[in-house]
């Protein structure tokens, strides 16, 4: 089991930015990821930094934490120019970097390049052609592809990645076709939940939703011969019925979670407490859940 956070990039790097990083390190989280946006809801008209200056700045600044995005999409990156940032940031950070990735959503990313929204379909099919490319950009010396979406041409990607054989991807899916590129490209699997439920649902029914996920991809695994067992399986916390749940107490923690690693969860992901935001929590218990929560639950 592990507990790790996300620190949104809201801050400027000395006026607290950095500060955040180093106590997450300091209270032991396995991981500290961040979003990878370009704005991102009520957080649009406010300040928003870029993920991967952000994790790079984060990499010379601590020592052991783990560190990520949570998750990147093709809403604004290419598969080429992605991973010549990969490999440098895992250089950069010793090889402490996981790629949290997904197909992207209807967010501010979708259009601010100027292009139309893409449909469910067109995100499916943009991310199973991303996907497997990136794959190879991170493990081959030189790559030249020709696809429907992307292209690459003799890229170069030489020393490569600090990890072997390349830096692990943590591939955010629910549906059919996200799932078999978990099952198939994955060194874990992401969920935030049913999104359906997020409004009118209870957490029974979330629970229970997120079951029948994971059945899914345990489904999508067994189908290309590889045990479910070997993924990870992340819970970003936030997005269920009684969002603020996980963070009201270190008894409500340690309820929420306990039920989740139940499921098959092995890494449950809180948010750094932002005041006056959606994320808005008491930093003493967000602090007692990172320093005690893990302990409780193994008793």
């Amino acid at each position: 089991m592990r507990l790790t956070t996300v620190i949104l990039p809201v801050r400027r790097w000395h006026e607290g930015g950095r500060d955040e990083w180093l106590r997450a390190e300091q209270l032991g989280f396995h991981t500290a990821y961040t979003y990878d946006h370009l704005s991102w809801r009520t957080f649009r008209d406010g300040p928003w930094y870029g993920a991967v200056p952000t994790l790079t700045a984060a990499a010379a600044a601590t020592e052991r934490l783990r560190l990520g995005t949570l998750v990147t999409s093709p809403n604004f990156r290419h598969p080429v120019t992605l991973a010549k940032d990969l490999i440098s940031l895992d250089d950069i950070s010793g090889g402490r970097i996981t790629l949290g990735i997904g197909a992207g959503g209807m967010g501010f990313d979708a259009t601010v390049l100027g292009q139309e929204a893409w449909t469910p379909r067109e995100r499916a099919d943009r991310f199973g052609e991303f996907l497997p490319l990136l794959d190879r950009l991170l493990t081959e010396d030189s790559v030249t592809y020709e696809g429907t979406f992307y292209s690459a041409v003799e890229a170069r990607n030489i020393p490569g990645c600090v990890q072997r054989p390349r830096l692990p991807f943590a591939v955010a899916a629910t549906g059919p076709r996200g799932l078999k590129l978990a099952a198939k490209h994955g060194q874990a699997w992401v969920t935030t939940g049913d999104p359906k439920l997020f409004e009118t649902g209870t957490p029974e029914e979330s629970v229970e939703a997120m079951r029948g996920q994971i059945e899914k991809l345990g489904k999508a695994c067994a189908d290309i011969g590889r045990e479910v067992a070997e993924l990870d399986k992340i819970l970003l916390t936030g997005f269920t019925p009684e969002p603020g749940r996980p963070l009201e107490s270190l008894d409500a923690f340690v309820d929420f979670a306990g039920k989740h690693f139940e499921l098959g969860f092995t890494e449950i992901v809180v948010h750094a407490p932002i005041p006056d935001s959606d994320f808005a929590a008491d930093q003493a218990v967000f602090e007692q859940i990172a320093t005690e929560g893990l302990a409780q639950l193994t008793r």
